[in-house]
């Protein structure tokens, strides 16, 4: 269960460096902070539930989060992986409960703020508000890039690339040439992310392994080059 923990300097850092909010004053950050609370979430706990109501809007200080939903079939589709600075909620202005699930995929801290003064804190700040509307908009359109990707013809193959190179793009740590995915990549997790069973995604693996394009090590998956991942993505070669 999620524990309130003490807030310090890195949480004003990570809320300033935040793409979320982009552009809001140092007063708004600060109010931000005074009016949060913070706290500690163990890894695969959840954050958010679809249909149950939450007062609160959430910043991700630390850590790592998947955001999704569930198919009919009852499988889980992850929607998104979100980093430190994200904003996890979908609805802020409204009364509505949770369109999407959102849980953690490594300990991460949270900030919580009652909804109620997140609101009344934009109020006093344009370039704040606009963040928001930005960070939703941004949103919206990576959605749609998916589905755009889910009914195309794209093969699983070049599907896989894709993914794996825009992982390597937002948690990438460089070792040399290489790229790790800074995430603890189970082939499950994986799966999620492209909405197909853990077998085919297994082989799927292999195949990338086989070609030189990727390595899997401790859970961890190395992409040898970036750019080569990239071709092989646009084009299939």
């Amino acid at each position: 269960m999620a524990k309130t923990i003490q807030k310090n300097e890195s949480v004003l850092t990570s809320l300033r460096n935040s793409s979320s909010i982009r552009g809001a004053g140092e007063e708004t950050i600060r109010r931000l902070y005074e009016q949060g609370t913070l706290r500690r979430y163990d890894k695969r706990e959840s954050v958010l539930h679809a249909k149950k109501h939450t007062d609160y809007v959430y910043f991700l200080i630390s850590g790592k989060v998947i955001e999704y939903n569930m198919t009919l079939q009852g499988k889980r589709k992850i929607l998104f992986v979100l980093g430190e600075g994200a904003l996890l909620n979908d609805y802020i202005f409204t009364r509505h409960t949770p369109a999407i699930y959102c849980d953690t995929i490594e300990t991460s801290a949270i900030l919580q703020i009652p909804n109620d003064r997140f609101v009344e804190i934009m109020k006093g700040d344009c370039p704040f508000c606009l963040a928001i509307m930005k960070d939703q908009e941004k949103k919206y359109q990576r959605l749609i890039h998916q589905l755009k990707n889910s009914v195309g013809n794209i093969n699983m193959d070049r599907k896989i690339a894709a993914k794996l190179w825009k992982l390597g793009r937002d948690f990438g740590i460089s070792r040399g040439e290489e790229t790790e995915i800074d995430i603890d990549m189970s082939v499950t997790l994986l799966a999620d992310m492209l909405g197909t069973s853990r077998e085919s995604t297994s082989r799927l693996l292999k195949n990338m392994m086989e070609q030189g394009l990727i390595r899997h090590e401790k859970k961890r998956i190395i992409i040898r080059d970036m750019s080569s991942l990239s071709h092989f993505y646009k084009t299939g070669m």
